[in-house]
């Protein structure tokens, strides 16, 4: 979408489990100012939700654009994007089908945003796969529905910090069973 060297990405983010740390998480970062200089965030969820968890972070001050239309998203704010009206029960830490309903609504809402060439890129918070299971979504989380979306054969978590680079080998397996999976193949 913005791929001349003028203007930032527009990076789309997904809210996670409405009942985990994914929106506590997004609001402390986007509280940042600093972040509307490297890119233009949009944060896909509902404004509720927000509001919800920005009560309980007094620190994070930080005022939304809300957008109806994807190709208008405001550079200098943070943009909401609501991609859900009903009033939903929040009850932080606490698993259940509402909080994995809402996570995929707004995973789905975002990748397709970038499948679509809406936004540039896309930062996913937190799914929980006992949660987010449904006829509708089949996946053990984020990477294998990305995976699915984009017909890709391969793929990787890949996972980066200043100069460290990380990426999965194994995904979704316990402990005790990771070395069974580790291949040279798969390295």
């Amino acid at each position: 979408m913005s791929s001349s060297s003028d203007k930032k990405p527009v990076i789309g983010i997904s809210g996670g489990d409405l009942n985990g740390i994914g929106i506590e998480i997004i609001l402390k970062t986007l509280s940042d100012n600093r972040i509307l200089d490297i890119c233009t965030p949009i944060l896909f969820g509902n404004n509720k939700a927000v509001n919800f968890y920005r009560k309980g972070l007094p620190d994070a001050n930080i005022n939304f654009f809300y957008i109806k239309e994807l190709n208008r998203p405001n550079p200098k704010q943070v943009n909401l994007y609501s991609c859900w009206e009903e009033e939903v029960n929040i009850n932080p830490g606490i698993l259940n089908d509402i909080g994995g309903k809402y996570a995929v609504i707004s995973l789905t809402a975002a990748a397709q945003a970038l499948k679509d060439n809406l936004i540039d890129g896309l930062v996913t918070a937190p799914i929980h796969k006992a949660n987010t299971q449904s006829e509708y979504f089949n996946f053990t989380g984020h990477t294998p529905y990305l995976k699915n979306l984009y017909g890709a054969t391969d793929v990787a978590m890949f996972m980066i910090a200043e100069n460290m680079r990380v990426a999965l080998v194994t995904e979704h397996v316990p402990v005790q069973d990771v070395a069974k999976h580790i291949t040279r193949e798969k390295l």
